[in-house]
């Protein structure tokens, strides 16, 4: 496969998630919201680009000759379920600490597939920080609107 089908698995997950959640937005932007948090415009370019990453990462994974690639992509593709389910559950569901729960599950997959990446290929790893980063701070964000609502 080409990176181009890489890339495009994550960024048609994004795309099918913002379809999904476009109406639970409405009411996103009328939540109490902890410091910090940033304009929603900004969001879609933010996971945009890390969707990319996640692409490039799994491309270079996948490359590897090494025989540890098929775990690698299993805990990729259970990250990319995770982040999926968790954005249904906050924004459609409006359940903001199950949100949470899948959340805490999400980022300790993310922590084992940049450790799974790491043993594939260090490159693939290293461009998964940036995203495990976000989500670290989606949890403070998250939890803020558990508080403040």
């Amino acid at each position: 496969m080409k990176l181009s089908a890489f890339t495009a698995i994550p960024l048609g997950v994004g795309a099918l998630t913002a379809f999904l959640t476009r109406n639970g937005l409405s009411i996103y932007k009328t939540l109490n919201h902890p410091a910090l948090s940033p304009p929603i415009w900004l969001l879609p370019i933010i996971w945009t680009a890390l969707y990319i990453l996640m692409g490039f990462g799994s491309y270079l994974a996948v490359s590897s000759p090494s025989h540890r690639k098929g775990e690698a992509l299993r805990l990729y593709g259970t990250q990319l379920l995770l982040n999926f389910l968790r954005s249904l559950v906050f924004f459609n569901l409006k359940n903001y600490l199950l949100a949470f729960l899948i959340l805490v599950f999400l980022w300790y997959s993310v922590v084992k597939m940049i450790s799974a990446f790491w043993t594939v290929n260090p490159d693939a790893a290293v461009l998964q920080v940036p995203y495990l980063l976000w989500i670290t701070f989606t949890g403070y964000l998250n939890l803020g609107i558990i508080f403040l609502n």
